[in-house]
């Protein structure tokens, strides 16, 4: 037990350093970089204003949207709280949307984004559509599968998507951190 649980940490070391990138201290950029950073924060921003509109439902404000060659092909939101439905996250529902418009589950070649780092449940999910890259804003230091808390790239699975973390990572944060003060004053 102590060996595997060893194995897995050095693992999830290893991958956290060679699979995420994070695009403000990445000294490798080149121009291209640059250039996918802005096209990273352009989208990100898309899935801010989708987490704004699940905070104005009273939900938890997480967006999300797919990107494939270039175009928004999915959008979601979170509406767990709305369809009573545990599983109804923001990546769940935008990937279920992307199938549904190109007509196929293996989602290659598409990019996910959003702004908080994906559950477990919803890492799942993208490893089984095999989005290519994962872009997110905040890190979730609760339930962060994908570098935070545990990382499914480390375990040997059949296809690990690129991550990069951090875009727009601090306008994300503050939107959740403003949610759940509100929050907390209801109660």
């Amino acid at each position: 037990m102590f060996r595997t649980a060893s194995l897995l940490f050095r693992l999830w070391k290893a991958s956290k350093i060679a699979n995420t990138v994070n695009p403000l201290t990445d000294k490798r950029r080149t121009h291209k970089g640059n250039m996918e950073n802005k096209n990273h924060e352009h989208y990100m921003n898309i899935a801010l204003g989708l987490a704004r509109r699940a905070a104005a439902e009273g939900e938890v404000p997480v967006g999300a949207v797919i990107v494939h060659d270039g175009e928004v092909v999915a959008t979601g939101y979170n509406r767990r709280e709305q369809g009573a439905d545990a599983t109804a996250h923001a990546e769940i529902i935008a990937i279920r949307s992307a199938c549904a418009a190109l007509g196929r589950w293996r989602l290659e070649e598409c990019d996910l984004y959003v702004t908080l780092e994906p559950c477990p449940m919803c890492a799942g999910a993208i490893v089984n559509a095999r989005l290519e890259k994962v872009i997110f804003g905040a890190h979730d230091p609760k339930s962060g599968a994908m570098g935070s808390v545990v990382d499914l790239n480390a375990l040997p699975l059949n296809h690990k998507p690129q991550v990069t973390a951090g875009v727009l990572g601090e306008e994300s944060a503050e939107l959740l951190r403003e949610f759940f003060a509100k929050l907390r004053k209801k109660i």
